[in-house]
């Protein structure tokens, strides 16, 4: 890999990697370069007074590569997808061709540390292994990083084959401006076709615990190895539940060579009979399928030390829901079954082998339809989706939860799902919306997502809410979403039910935040509410938002073109807003509508303040949406533009922004 190929973000695809760390070792030598007293710690690679009180309060310190010493190349800034500096968290990265390394200083005490990298694709896709040596003054470990579970490719529902066509030639594409299949001569398309999903991430228990001012030093030995950032953790002892009924007594294989579902299921079974817990033990449980629960609380010894991982297996004839796999996973009763109730579930880790996007399979971490139930301190890694619930179903808390490296949603209320509770959960590198409301068919109602923090979205938004009834989203971070959405969003799509009663997003930030829309050629905003299978007409208000660093708008109203006439986005109250840099305008509307602005502050706005393109009818009376000043909104954004002043641009030039700083 070339010097300019590095520093674009060109991500490699071949080779094997070995990857060497020292941590505050003593007689490996150092380079001449000395490390700062200790490595910025970050929230979303922001400084964290600036989030103060919002999102999940987590155990571990974030510190990002490019803060680090190093003497590799700092990647970055940049956020054109597919590319490896747009999937990292903070949009920059630290490069490190063979030989090259970065050093991390321990803000303080930590026994495990989390890295996120990205390692090369094997040149036909599928992924390699590579061993990371950890080398510390009390010996030597080994963590195996791989790329099997990142790098795809081409268009939705992507795939693992670099060297692949067109999935669907009959779609338009803006590579070319056209329909593929339908244009002659027929484009070339480069290969391989929309790199994505370039990230994975490895926890290791040291074994011992380093003080704050130790190093931890990462060094590539044989390929150009991209690390983003190391999270630090102080990791308590495991948990014991003398009295809980442990499956290790019903046949269970803590070393994980052997399948332990059945041993698991039994252990649950005298559970219930005896009216106690399942408690299981530190250690790896292979799991292969889903475990179906009801009536029964499962604790671990804490998500670092009960570990239950399991393959992907293909079935031999596809189950009645459409899979055509299953795996490791906790599920409740399907709704049609009557669901299950008073599940509780915490303190243990669920890993599985989902290295494809197949809509139809069933191969989440939780599952089915739980009511009255709580999930709480889990660790979910390399399932489809984290959590995706199929109501009706009510009074379920998702809490305190580290969910990452999903192929698709971190979470999902899916249909019928009512007063139920998504608090403190920690949500990185999903491959589509990372916490979503979903009222298809049956709507939702009374739900929340409070004090989540969301990173890097690989593709859809950060937090997503198709219909319903009384929803509230209040006091999350969302950072850096990729491509094909934005951090927070609210439309009329999917065949969702209509919003009704009211919809809150109330205290929140966001940052680094809207993508260029592929289709539309836009750039969307940090909030966007989108108009297609229906108008807005619920009690919506936005109040207290921080919209830190927009790459494009912070705020968006935006009806479908086909249907820009018929549905309106109105009355939405804006109040409470601060805006820090946007890459265009603080609105942009697209719609026809209205919408009321109070203390609405703004600063460092890269282009006019308002960009109201209403319907795109262009009457003489003014634009087909109207804004209403209700007072306070600093920066003289607004002040211009009321009612309806008519101020289309339809793609303004772009401005980045400066970074964001205390208001």
């Amino acid at each position: 890999m070339s010097s300019d190929e590095r520093r674009a973000g060109v991500p490699p695809r071949w080779s094997v990697l070995l990857l060497g760390v020292v941590l505050g070792a003593t007689g490996i030598p150092y380079a001449a370069e000395a490390a700062p007293a200790a490595t910025k710690v970050t929230r979303a690679a922001l400084d964290p007074a600036l989030v103060a009180g919002r999102g999940a309060d987590v155990a571990f310190l974030e510190q990002e590569a490019e803060h680090a010493a190093t003497n590799g190349t700092v990647i970055g800034p940049d956020r054109t997808a597919y590319t490896l500096p747009a999937e990292a968290s903070g949009r920059s990265a630290v490069t490190l061709d063979p030989g090259e390394w970065v050093e991390f200083t321990l803000p303080r005490a930590a026994n495990a540390i989390t890295v996120r990298y990205s390692i090369p694709d094997a040149p036909n896709g599928g992924g390699i292994t590579a061993p990371l040596t950890v080398g510390t003054k009390h010996g030597t470990r080994t963590m195996t990083l791989t790329s099997q579970y990142s790098w795809l490719y081409n268009q939705y529902p992507f795939t693992d084959d670099p060297a692949a066509d067109l999935l669907h030639p009959d779609w338009w594409i803006t590579e070319c401006q056209c329909v593929p299949a339908a244009t002659t001569p027929a484009p070339v398309i480069t290969k391989p076709f929309r790199p994505a999903h370039f990230y994975d991430e490895q926890r290791l228990l040291l074994g011992h615990t380093y003080r704050a001012g130790d190093k931890v030093r990462l060094t590539a030995r044989s390929v150009p190895t991209t690390i983003d950032l190391l999270d630090s953790e102080l990791v308590g002892r495991p948990k014991v539940d003398l009295r809980g009924v442990d499956p290790v007594l019903f046949g269970a294989d803590p070393t994980g060579r052997r399948d332990s579902a059945p041993a698991i299921e039994r252990a649950i079974a005298y559970a219930r009979k005896v009216d106690r817990k399942v408690y299981l033990p530190p250690g790896v449980f292979q799991v292969n399928r889903h475990i179906v629960v009801d009536d029964v609380t499962i604790v671990g010894a804490g998500n670092w030390y009960t570990i239950i991982k399991g393959r992907q297996v293909a079935l031999d004839v596809p189950a009645p829901d459409g899979s055509v796999h299953t795996g490791v996973g906790f599920y409740g009763r399907s709704a049609a079954a009557g669901g299950s109730r008073n599940v509780h579930l915490s303190g243990f880790a669920i890993q599985g082998d989902v290295r494809e996007r197949i809509d139809t399979d069933q191969v989440n971490g939780v599952g089915g339809a739980m009511s009255d139930s709580t999930i709480d301190g889990l660790y979910i890694q390399h399932t489809k989706v984290g959590l995706w619930f199929d109501g009706p179903m009510s009074n379920t808390k998702v809490t305190n939860n580290v969910i990452v490296d999903q192929i698709a949603d971190g979470l999902n209320f899916h249909t019928g799902v009512t007063n139920s509770l998504v608090r403190n959960n920690f949500i990185r590198n999903t491959g589509d919306d990372a916490l979503a409301m979903w009222a298809e068919k049956t709507t939702n109602t009374g739900n929340t997502f409070d004090r989540n923090t969301v990173q890097s979205p690989t593709l859809a938004n950060g937090i997503a809410i198709y219909g319903g009834r009384d929803t509230t989203v209040s006091n999350n971070l969302v950072a850096d979403p990729v491509r094909e959405g934005s951090a927070l969003h609210a439309g009329t799509r999917f065949s969702a039910e209509p919003f009704t009663g009211f919809l809150r997003f109330t205290d929140n930030t966001t940052v680094r935040a809207g993508t260029f829309e592929l289709n539309w050629r836009i750039g969307l905003g940090a909030i966007w509410f989108y108009s297609l299978q229906g108008s807005f007409d619920a009690d919506i208000r936005v109040t207290g938002d921080h919209y830190l660093d927009s790459t494009y708008n912070a705020i968006m109203l935006v009806a479908e073109w086909g249907v820009k006439d018929l549905h309106s986005i109105d009355g939405i109250k804006f109040k409470d807003i601060r805006v820090d840099g946007t890459g265009t305008s603080v609105l942009s509307a697209r719609a026809g509508g209205s919408a009321s602005f109070e203390n609405v502050d703004a600063r460092n706005v890269g282009a006019v303040g308002v960009n109201n393109c209403g319907r795109f009818g262009f009457p003489a009376t003014g634009s087909e949406f109207g804004l209403t000043d209700l007072g306070g909104n600093d920066g003289g954004w607004l002040a211009p533009f009321v009612p309806n002043t008519i101020t289309c641009d339809d793609r303004p030039p772009v401005v980045a922004p400066p970074a964001p700083s205390k208001w």
